[in-house]
C-alpha cells in the first residue's frame, strides 16, 4: 500500500538532496531530477540548517507580457489604481493561494522573465503562512534582506528589482512545468539544501526515499566515528 502524504513527508525529514540523489541512482533515474545548480539558496543557516526544504511541488506559470506597458501617471493614486488592477487581473495567485497545503513547495517557472521578483519579503510570508514550506524558481526573487531576515526559504535562480504590473502575466497553475532542466509535475517530491534542488517523481518517492533515509542513516555512523577520533562534540547531523 502506496504510503500517504504525511508519511511520505516523515520519511523525507531530514534527508539531504545528496542522499536522495543516491536514492535516484538506485531506482535507475541517475542524472534525472537534479536541477541546475544555478538555482540556489537564497540564504543559508549554518547552525539548525532552516534553508532545507521537503514537500510536494505545487507549479505556477507565468510568462512575459505582450500588452502596452503602464504609463507613470502624474496623481500618485491614478498610478496605485493601475498597479493594482495589473495585479489583479493579470498577475494575480489567487488561482491557486488558496488551495496551499501544509509541505506545499511553490514552483515559479518563469523562464524568460528577467527583471521580476517573483517572490517577495510579503508575498512569500503570506505563502509560508498559508503552510507552504518554501519556494523555488528558475527566474529571480526581490526584497532579499528582509526574505533573509524573515528566515523564509526561497530558492532562485538570481535576484531581480521589478514588480509584476507590465512585466508578466499568470498563465496557470498546477501544471507541468520545468526548472533548471528538469521537468516538475504537480506533486511530485523536492528536497533542496545547500547542494542544490531535486525533484523525484511521486511514482518512486517512496522507494527512492527508503533507500536515501539508509544512505543518511549509514553517513551519520561513519562520520560520527571521525567527531569521536578528532575529539569534536557530536552534533544534530550525526546523531
Amino acid at each position: 500500500m502506496a504510503m500517504t502524504r504525511d508519511e511520505l513527508l516523515k520519511l523525507y525529514d531530514g534527508l539531504r538532496v545528496t542522499d536522495v540523489c543516491d536514492g535516484m541512482d538506485s531506482v535507475g533515474l541517475q542524472d534525472v531530477g537534479c536541477v541546475d545548480s544555478n538555482i540556489k539558496a537564497l540564504w543559508k543557516d549554518f547552525e539548525n540548517f532552516d534553508h532545507r526544504i521537503y514537500g510536494f511541488a505545487k507549479t505556477v506559470r507565468y510568462m512575459p507580457t505582450n500588452r502596452p506597458r503602464l504609463q507613470i501617471k502624474e496623481c500618485k493614486d491614478e498610478h496605485n489604481e493601475d498597479v493594482g488592477y495589473w495585479y489583479n487581473t493579470y498577475a494575480s495567485d489567487r488561482d491557486w493561494v488558496d488551495t496551499i497545503q501544509k509541505g506545499d513547495i511553490i514552483v515559479f517557472d518563469g523562464s524568460g522573465i528577467t527583471n521580476t521578483g517573483f517572490i517577495g519579503s510579503e508575498n512569500g510570508y503570506s505563502w509560508v503562512n498559508a503552510g507552504a514550506s518554501g519556494m523555488i524558481t528558475n527566474a529571480g526573487c526581490r526584497d532579499t534582506d528582509e526574505i533573509a531576515k524573515q528566515r523564509l526559504p526561497v530558492y532562485s535562480a538570481y535576484i531581480s528589482r521589478g514588480r509584476r504590473p507590465s512585466r508578466l502575466e499568470f498563465v496557470d497553475c498546477n501544471v507541468t512545468v520545468e526548472i533548471g532542466g528538469v521537468m516538475v509535475r504537480p506533486g511530485d517530491l523536492i528536497v533542496a539544501d545547500g547542494d542544490g534542488v531535486i525533484v523525484v517523481p511521486i511514482e518512486v518517492a517512496e522507494e527512492v526515499g527508503k533507500f536515501a533515509k539508509s544512505v543518511q542513516d549509514g553517513d551519520k555512523i561513519a562520520r560520527r566515528k571521525h567527531y569521536e577520533a578528532s575529539g569534536a562534540e557530536p552534533d544534530f547531523t550525526v546523531m
